[in-house]
């Protein structure tokens, strides 16, 4: 045996070691609090956050400490804290009680004058450095769950607003739908199929569900155009999906909510969530079917239905 095959041996019995006594890596981490490696590297690097275990090879292990001041650190995002600000926060103990909206009332400004400049650059740009330290469940529900609803008033008989919409929508829809087609490439089995159920294309809403779906380490097939019940039947057939989320923002033809989805529902081989504000706007016809509001909704309801599914991986250096 050479003394490199001895170095790496050793190297390999420390990291056991360190799972053994209950360590996590960092992709394990990323499943179970929903928080992406580049997330934690940030937070790390730029803030001092959080500090894990470090082999000799260089794998970073989280301990049960650790993990609990990932929930902490979520707790003050939760609540509008900048996360800049959340260190000193937390060396000194405080418990996460009021309510600050300033940080993300900021962010949303900048993505505002952003679109009303049709200004794509630097939306990225902007986006991406919020990409960048926080979670994707973060940044829909303190992000770009509201800003849709500024900008759905914005929009009111506005001159320009079509335009802000389709560069908005079109945008949105690009950018989510990269990251989701790079998540689909690394995780395995059946996908969680979303499909719209309204007449518009490129409903937000979807790509949301999608991505909070996709950034819980489920694969997504997304259909972001409506299908006849027939058609949708076949479909499911063919992709086999873990589950069926049918997501629309407006009210929806009488027929279609008395009728076909309860037939569909019977039919649907796998479990059927219908999402969206249509399904608040006709609650009281869809009383025998799961609903959920807006995305975030959704999301919960996938969780606890442990319908977003992870797959085992072989550790790898970070």
């Amino acid at each position: 045996m050479t003394t490199e095959d001895i170095a790496d041996e050793e190297i390999g019995n420390d990291y056991r070691q360190a799972l053994d006594e209950g360590y996590l890596p960092i992709r394990e981490v990323a499943r179970s609090t929903g928080i992406n490696a580049v997330t934690l590297r940030a937070w790390e690097r730029r803030y001092g956050l959080i500090v894990p275990y470090r082999t000799p090879k260089g794998h970073r292990l989280y301990s049960p400490a650790n993990l609990e001041r990932i929930n902490a650190i979520l707790s003050w995002l939760a609540r509008g804290v900048a996360v800049g600000q959340v260190k000193a926060l937390l060396d000194h103990g405080q418990v996460p009680q009021a309510t600050s909206t300033d940080n993300w009332s900021r962010l949303r400004n900048e993505l505002l004058g952003c679109i009303a400049q049709l200004d794509e650059r630097r939306l990225d740009d902007r986006f991406n450095a919020s990409l960048a330290l926080y979670p994707a469940a973060t940044l829909v529900e303190q992000l770009l769950w509201p800003l849709l609803g500024d900008l759905r008033q914005r929009w009111q008989g506005q001159f320009g607003a079509r335009a802000e919409q389709v560069f908005f929508f079109s945008w949105l829809r690009s950018k989510l739908a990269t990251r989701i087609y790079h998540s689909n490439r690394q995780i395995g089995g059946p996908p969680l199929l979303l499909m719209n159920l309204g007449e518009a294309p490129m409903e937000p809403g979807l790509w949301l569900s999608a991505w909070l779906a996709s950034a819980g380490e489920c694969p997504v097939e997304v259909f972001d155009w409506p299908l006849p019940p027939t058609e949708l039947l076949a479909a499911l057939e063919h992709i086999a999906p873990r589950a069926l989320l049918l997501y629309a923002e407006q009210a929806l033809d009488g027929t279609l909510v008395r009728r076909q989805l309860p037939r569909l529902a019977e039919q649907c081989p796998v479990p059927l969530l219908i999402a969206g504000p249509a399904a608040h706007i006709h609650r009281d016809a869809l009383v025998d079917l799961q609903s959920a509001i807006d995305p975030l909704a959704a999301h919960a309801w996938l969780t606890n239905q442990g319908l977003l599914g992870v797959r085992e991986v072989t550790p790898c250096a970070d």
